[in-house]
């Protein structure tokens, strides 16, 4: 274990105005195969989004990026938009009534309606973008660093950053995220580990270790990585798939998050 020193937090005791935390490995987690459910091969998955019940895929690659909204159990895609041929479409999330769906070097994202999937507007960032999800409070933007940006969900402005570590190194290549049991989980690109990530401290708390299930579907392209994660409340599940995976795989929420955090 390591003594990790932090600046001082209200209502917390701290000699000479520091803090110390002892931060252990984070714990992994194999875990069981809940369900199977079919994917479509030839999505580039980006960016995964639920809504009573409705999944909404972000998916990318030049010419090729499309918003969907795809039946949960079967795969099949029930509508569709498709960008135009110079945009590569990258994370989604939920703002209200509104999807956000980000470009990975176009320097902005789209607002679009969740019903119509018609663009109501658009807001820029700097650098490039890579997973979206939102706490409730923030959208909360990765960008292929080990740096997480929360951004104020109606002005779109940075009001804080979070750097993603483990005990003993900085967690980069943080792509698709997701936000559950009070958590942030990251896909960490071309690893087929998910990381359980503190939203106070930025430590990673676990790993959710896929590599059983993700092995199948590399060994056909590299290129194929896990990446593609969604929190179900209503039944307690994650939904995970990879990029062009015919197949999606439910896990137990219980199983692999921590206990709800106090919020």
């Amino acid at each position: 274990m390591k003594a990790i020193a932090l600046p001082l937090l209200a209502g917390t005791a701290a000699l000479g105005g520091t803090v110390f935390i002892t931060q252990q490995q984070p714990r992994v987690i194999t875990p069981a195969v809940l369900h199977t459910l079919p994917h479509d091969s030839q999505a580039f998955t980006q960016g995964l989004v639920i809504h009573h019940g409705r999944l909404f895929e972000s998916t990318g690659l030049y010419g090729y990026s499309k918003l969907r909204e795809v039946e949960l159990t079967t795969g099949k895609v029930k509508r569709r938009t498709k960008l135009p041929e110079n945009i590569f479409a990258e994370g989604l999330a939920q703002s209200g009534n509104d999807l956000v769906q980000l470009t990975w070097r176009n320097g902005f994202a789209r607002i679009v309606d969740r019903e119509s999937f018609k663009q109501k507007g658009q807001f820029t960032y700097h650098g490039e973008g890579w997973g979206l999800t939102q706490d409730g409070t923030h959208l909360i933007l990765s960008d292929g660093s080990n740096v997480l940006r929360f951004l104020n969900p109606k002005t779109y402005q940075v009001e804080r950053q979070l750097a993603v570590q483990t005990k003993d190194s900085l967690v980069t290549y943080l792509n698709e995220l997701e936000y559950g049991h009070g958590y942030i989980l990251a896909n960490v690109w071309l690893t087929t580990r998910i990381a359980v990530i503190d939203p106070d401290t930025g430590f990673v708390e676990r790993w959710i270790d896929l590599s059983k299930i993700a092995q199948e579907h590399l060994n056909s392209d590299k290129d194929n990585v896990l990446n593609g994660i969604v929190y179900n409340p209503a039944d307690e599940t994650l939904y995970v798939t990879g990029k062009r995976w015919n197949k999606a795989y439910l896990l137990s929420a219980k199983d692999v998050l921590p206990k709800p955090r106090e919020e």
